[in-house]
C-alpha cells in the first residue's frame, strides 16, 4: 500500500508539472467568421483582416497561434469564455466593452438595410417601418442585439451574412442589415450584381469600429505586445492600406 501511494504521488507530481508546462506555452487561438474580411481557402484562413492579424502577430513576436474560421456565434463564444483567444473583426460597443481586451480598430463601418431592388412593395422611411418586414440577421451579431432592443420580432437568424443574402434572394427575408463592403463581397460570392440590391435605410446608430480583440482572461503581457504591434502598423498606415486592398 505504501508503494502504491508513493507511485500515485509521483504520478500526480508529474501530471501537475505537465499541465504547468502546457499552461506556460499556450497556443493563441485566433478565431473569425466568413466575411469580406476573412475567408477559407483550402485549409488556410485568408482575407484582408486576416492578413493584418498575421502581420500584427509577427511584429509582436508571436508565432505559436492557430487561425480558424467558425460561424460567428461559435467564434464569439470561444473568445468570450476561453483564455488566450484573439477574435476579429468585431464591432466594439458598450455591451461588449468589459467582456474583451481591445487591440485596435480595423475599420469604421455603417450598416444599411438592403432589399431586392425589384421589391417595390418593401418601403422603409424609418426604423419602425423596417420592423414590419422579415429581417435576416446573424446569430449573436451586434445587429441582431440592436434590433431586438428596438422591438424587432420578425427576424430570421442565420449563421453568417452569406446565408442571409441567399434568403433575401429566395424571398425568405425582405431586408438584411449590412455594410456596403460586406454586401458587395457577398454579391460577388453568389455571382449576382450588387445593383440588384437597394439600400433603403442607413443604421447610423450602428456606425461603429470593427476591432481586433482578445479574450478577457488573456494575460496582460500578451495583450500589451499585440496591441503595441497593431498600433505601430496602424501608425505606419499599413492597416488602412491592407484593409483597402492596396
Amino acid at each position: 500500500m505504501g508503494n502504491n501511494h508513493c507511485q500515485r504521488s509521483v504520478l500526480a507530481a508529474f501530471l501537475m508539472l505537465f499541465v504547468g508546462l502546457n499552461a506556460s506555452a499556450t497556443t493563441l487561438q485566433v478565431v473569425t467568421e466568413d466575411s469580406s474580411y476573412s475567408a477559407l481557402e483550402g485549409d488556410k484562413v485568408v482575407g484582408v483582416a486576416s492578413e493584418v492579424v498575421e502581420m500584427t502577430l509577427a511584429k509582436a513576436g508571436i508565432s505559436d497561434y492557430h487561425m480558424a474560421l467558425y460561424p460567428w456565434a461559435r467564434a464569439y463564444d470561444i473568445a468570450r469564455l476561453e483564455a488566450n483567444v484573439l477574435i476579429y473583426p468585431m464591432i466594439r460597443n458598450s455591451a461588449r466593452e468589459a467582456l474583451f481586451k481591445w487591440v485596435g480598430e480595423l475599420e469604421h463601418v455603417t450598416p444599411s438595410f438592403y432589399k431586392l431592388r425589384e421589391r417595390r412593395d418593401v418601403v422603409v422611411n424609418a426604423l419602425e417601418d423596417a420592423s414590419h418586414y422579415t429581417v435576416g440577421v446573424v446569430r449573436d451579431d451586434s445587429r441582431q442585439q440592436y434590433l431586438e432592443g428596438k422591438g424587432f420580432n420578425r427576424m430570421v437568424v442565420s449563421p453568417n451574412n452569406l446565408d442571409n443574402l441567399r434568403k433575401l434572394i429566395s424571398g425568405q427575408v425582405e431586408l438584411i442589415p449590412m455594410p456596403e463592403r460586406e454586401a458587395r463581397e457577398q454579391c460577388a460570392d453568389l455571382q449576382i450584381a450588387f445593383e440588384d440590391l437597394e439600400s433603403v435605410y442607413t443604421l447610423d446608430e450602428l456606425s461603429k469600429g470593427l476591432y481586433v480583440a482578445l479574450s478577457a482572461s488573456t494575460p496582460d503581457e500578451t495583450v500589451q505586445r499585440i496591441a503595441a504591434a497593431f498600433a505601430r502598423l496602424k501608425q505606419e498606415g499599413t492597416v488602412d492600406k491592407v484593409i483597402a486592398g492596396q
